[in-house]
């Protein structure tokens, strides 16, 4: 409240919404001690979006840390995202490479897999699940960073991004093997060379493509996973706890 007996929150808000952000206990400072530090810095002027921003100079009044969540969530996903495109990207031209038959035809395609599922002792759906792991990896990433442990939270929230983080390793392996599983159902044989041929065929059709649409789809799909899973996860932990 003001010397006036009125409240500082509506007047300082100004009809915007107001956000609360909770610390665990034993990271909040005492009052006194947030006060000094916000009136400490009356009159700065060296505001800056990624290195001093509100969030920062409100994290730092609050537990003494200067950090801020949208900076740091902005950069995992900034640099996850287009470093995942990349590696789907990539293992095209890997595949349109590597093999016997070089372009991304059908021959070209099942050759460039089985090249790559033979460095690993497979064939070419091993080729697939080995392609998928390097957007999968580096997805994993960003989702570690964005919910990255952090022990000014409280316990809830740090368990939900426990739950988060452990979800997003899941779904990167499970998302593989729903790949996988995509290819030998949607083809006529299983995981034969026909049955590759014609479920990464059949996939890619979905999007209007062909097989190089196929390949792209499933090696996008254990990222793909990881980060649904993942955040999925973490939000309904949030919620749970929020209601229990």
């Amino acid at each position: 409240m003001d010397k006036s007996g009125g409240l500082v929150i509506p007047k300082f808000a100004q009809d915007n919404n107001v956000q609360c952000v909770r610390y665990a206990d034993n990271a909040s400072s005492a009052p006194n001690i947030v006060v000094e530090r916000a009136v400490s810095r009356l009159g700065e002027s060296g505001y800056s979006l990624l290195s001093n921003n509100c969030e920062h100079f409100a994290a730092w009044c609050k537990t003494g840390k200067h950090q801020s969540e949208q900076v740091k969530n902005g950069v995992a996903v900034g640099a996850g995202a287009p470093l995942a495109g990349a590696a789907v990207a990539g293992s095209l031209g890997v595949v349109s490479g590597v093999g016997a038959a070089a372009g991304l035809s059908g021959a070209g395609i099942m050759s460039g897999l089985a090249t790559v599922g033979g460095a690993i002792g497979g064939g070419a759906v091993a080729g697939v699940g080995a392609l998928g792991a390097a957007p999968a990896f580096v997805t994993t990433l960003a989702m570690n960073q964005v919910l990255k442990d952090d022990e000014t939270l409280p316990q809830e929230e740090r368990d939900a991004r426990g739950a988060g983080r452990l979800a997003t390793k899941v779904g990167a392996v499970g998302g593989s093997a729903i790949a996988l599983g995509a290819i030998a159902g949607a083809g006529t044989t299983g995981v034969s060379a026909v049955g590759i041929t014609t479920g990464l065929a059949t996939i890619g059709g979905t999007v209007g493509g062909g097989m190089a649409a196929g390949v792209a789809l499933t090696v996008a799909a254990p990222a793909v996973a990881a980060a649904a899973l993942g955040f999925g996860i973490y939000k309904a932990v949030q919620w749970f706890s929020s209601e229990s």
